[in-house]
């Protein structure tokens, strides 16, 4: 099985969304509404998210970013090649500079821990099956978690990694606590963005996580690191880093567990439900910028794309691979399938090519270390620049 999905500009689509009568109101429908037409749409969105403004010149500002929103979202329903819509969401009255001030982080993917060893090139050449979707295992995957301004994806990134581990391995299902990971953070990085190997490192310092229950998420870094006072639920015992071979990253990912990635967020502004079949022109995949966990993937079924015409200029029916990806914004954002796609090309990152997380890495993967198929690494003595929210 070839799975040609674009994993740096891949969407999640994750659980519930608008009501159906508002969402459908809310869909772009005609970027050239009449300035009535348009404020009753921006009504219907600050209903439906809560939103007020302090004067009228802010009210001013906020409909006009609305609207210039509403154009890109039609331009992007019109170039991309899957089956996605595009329209309003929680974040359409936000500027794409605010949204990546409140959501995104600096362009470097940093420096990995170094790898000394590489070994069982064999393993990639085992089969992999058409279909995974961990969501399906009962006590795998842990509810969706809003991470509100702080920029934490990458911890909540890796505290997702964990649980699904222990769900795998163990049949146990735990939450365990992102804060403790902003708190006693070996960098120090909280809420300022950070790397999924620093929570992994902070994991195997402190020997495990409190649960969510005890130490629970604030959104903010607290004064002092609290590991000490909470029992550990759960635990590694080291992280693999893999290489970006697709089959290999398929094979991993069905046989072993989720992985966590960095993806190209700048699509996840616009996007409202569907399959995303991102181009080269929406969605530059050496811009990374937020890391989600990588939970299934399969193939739609056969349908007719958007562009799916052929040279005579009749439309054919097609099925398209993607990845299942689990977000951390909330659960009214994305969609209840959960489903994330990209392009006709593998986007894996070799490492000669577009990197998710470095030059050389694809994914983390928490986990105990079998011999045949551990990279082996060594926990670097910096603190590395450059971060991912």
């Amino acid at each position: 099985m070839a799975l040609t999905a674009h994993l740096s500009c891949f969407l999640v689509l994750l659980v519930a969304g608008l009501a159906q009568g508002i969402k459908d109101s809310l869909r772009v429908q005609n970027p050239g509404a009449g300035p009535l037409e348009l404020k009753e749409v921006f009504t219907l969105f600050q209903i439906q998210y809560n939103r007020s403004y302090s004067n009228p010149a802010e009210y001013a500002r906020r409909l006009d970013i609305f609207a210039r929103n509403l154009a890109r979202a039609q331009r992007l329903q019109e170039e991309d090649l899957g089956t996605a819509e595009f329209g309003v969401t929680a974040f359409s009255d936000l500027t794409e500079e605010e949204f990546d001030q409140l959501y995104g982080n600096q362009r470097a993917a940093g420096r990995a821990p170094n790898v000394d060893r590489k070994v069982g090139s064999d393993e990639w050449e085992e089969s992999v099956p058409s279909t995974c979707d961990w969501r399906k295992a009962p006590g795998v995957i842990s509810p969706v978690k809003y991470q509100k301004t702080c920029l934490c994806c990458w911890a909540m990134a890796a505290a997702g990694n964990i649980e699904a581990q222990w769900g795998v391995k163990f049949k146990r299902s735990v939450e365990v606590s992102v804060q403790e990971l902003l708190d006693c953070g070996r960098c120090g990085d909280g809420c300022g963005g950070g790397f999924v190997w620093d929570a992994f490192i902070t994991v195997l310092n402190n020997s495990g996580l409190a649960s969510e229950k005890d130490y629970p998420f604030q959104g903010a870094v607290g004064t002092k690191c609290q590991a000490r006072k909470h029992k550990k639920v759960a635990w590694i015992q080291d992280f693999i880093m893999l290489s970006g071979n697709e089959q290999g990253i398929a094979r991993y990912l069905a046989t072993e567990g989720p992985i966590t990635v960095t993806i190209n967020k700048k699509l996840l502004q616009q996007y409202q439900n569907g399959v995303i079949k991102a181009t080269d022109t929406t969605c530059d995949p050496r811009y990374v910028d937020h890391v989600v966990l990588l939970v299934g993937f399969g193939k739609t079924k056969s349908v007719e794309g958007r562009q799916a015409k052929d040279v005579s200029g009749h439309s054919h029916r097609r099925s398209t691979p993607y990845w299942i990806l689990k977000n951390s914004w909330g659960a009214n954002w994305g969609e209840k399938v959960s489903v994330i796609l990209g392009q006709d090309r593998a986007g894996l990152s070799p490492p000669s090519g577009p990197a998710l997380m470095s030059s050389d890495f694809l994914g983390l993967f928490p986990a105990a270390p079998r011999e045949q198929c551990l990279w082996y690494h060594q926990v670097p003595d910096y603190c590395p620049s450059g971060s991912t929210s």
